[in-house]
């Protein structure tokens, strides 16, 4: 399973698709809206049936489908070897949920932007890739920019 940001980098998709690859597992893209939730999260008074249903973040829309096409000009279209998934919330839960829910054996990031401003993203948001290799049991693979 790769999780992707909106800027992936060609070298991580080549990347997981080769791994996945040579494992005979099918490559699960996954973006997460980190300003989307999911409803289960609302209060216990205020959760209603629906309480896994993402509540729609339209303002998303455009770049996980820019995303979608720049992981089809390098992966071709989905299907039989990869599949793209759009999610919400907080990045590593969403990302460890879905790997629990589609069994995946390896999880694959990329790491860390360079430069000032990614530095202040990760203190203020929290770096996804440390959190994943802390919060669950799969091995975790940190792919470095090229």
């Amino acid at each position: 399973m790769l999780g992707v940001g909106w800027g992936v980098s060609e070298h991580l998709v080549r990347t997981a698709a080769a791994i996945a690859a040579a494992l005979g597992q099918h490559l699960v893209c996954a973006f997460v809206d980190p300003a989307g939730y999911l409803a289960e999260w609302e209060p216990e008074h205020q959760r209603t049936a629906l309480s896994l249903e993402p509540a729609s973040n339209e303002e998303a829309h455009f770049p996980s489908q820019q995303l979608r096409r720049s992981l089809e000009s390098v992966l071709g279209q989905p299907g039989e070897t990869w599949s793209y998934r759009v999610l919400d919330g907080d990045v590593a839960k969403a990302l460890i949920r879905l790997a629990e829910n589609t069994d995946a054996s390896l999880l694959v990031a990329g790491a860390g932007g360079a430069g000032a401003l990614a530095r202040i993203e990760r203190l203020l948001e929290g770096s996804v890739s440390a959190a994943l290799i802390h919060r669950q049991p799969r091995p975790v693979l940190i792919v470095p920019r090229s």
